[in-house]
């Protein structure tokens, strides 16, 4: 359950198929600070991420520290909007519905969003959200997947899951 509040409120974001994790051997121009001969400057899919993850739902599974791991427990994440914010770096807005118990919010929040080459990590460093607790979390999307580590309070564990658009979306098209 307190994996399922900051999921909600981070997740955030999976990749297309397009996005893919760059071999160790073959740093790229953007992981080394400059341009590098002969190796071309990879550019994040900045467009792609934030169509992909707006109007999205999160669904899969969580682990909590000490637990067994044949007991994990479901979870599901509804993205409503994600964008870059302009003028940052690497600093993205989500909007995101959080059901956990009694609540039911819509909460906007503020993260980084990490490249690796073209694939997209979720970065939230002890972020007080009020109400809600203190998050930590690292989360990895790629090919319609995420998958993570995640702590809130003191608790963690792992995480991951599918991404998919939600059904009012798809039946749009």
């Amino acid at each position: 359950m307190k994996s399922m509040i900051w999921s909600s409120l981070i997740l955030t974001a999976l990749s297309v198929s397009t996005f893919f994790l760059i071999p160790r051997g073959s740093s790229t121009a953007q992981e080394k600070g400059g341009p590098e001969k002969g190796v071309p400057a990879v550019k994040p899919p900045i467009a792609e991420f934030e169509e992909y993850l707006s109007n999205s739902k999160l669904t899969g599974v969580f682990t909590i520290d000490g637990k067994p791991l044949e007991k994990l427990e479901a979870e599901t994440y509804e993205i409503k909007t994600a964008k870059k914010l302009d003028g940052y770096d690497s600093l993205w807005e989500i909007v995101a519905r959080i059901k956990y118990g009694d609540k039911d919010i819509e909460v906007p929040v503020e993260i980084n969003v990490e490249w690796v080459g073209r694939t997209p990590v979720m970065v939230m460093d002890s972020m007080a959200i009020p109400g809600l607790g203190t998050f930590s979390a690292r989360v990895l999307f790629h090919d319609k997947k995420y998958s993570g580590t995640w702590k809130h309070d003191n608790h963690g564990g792992h995480l991951f899951g599918r991404v998919e658009k939600n059904e009012a979306e798809k039946s749009s098209r």
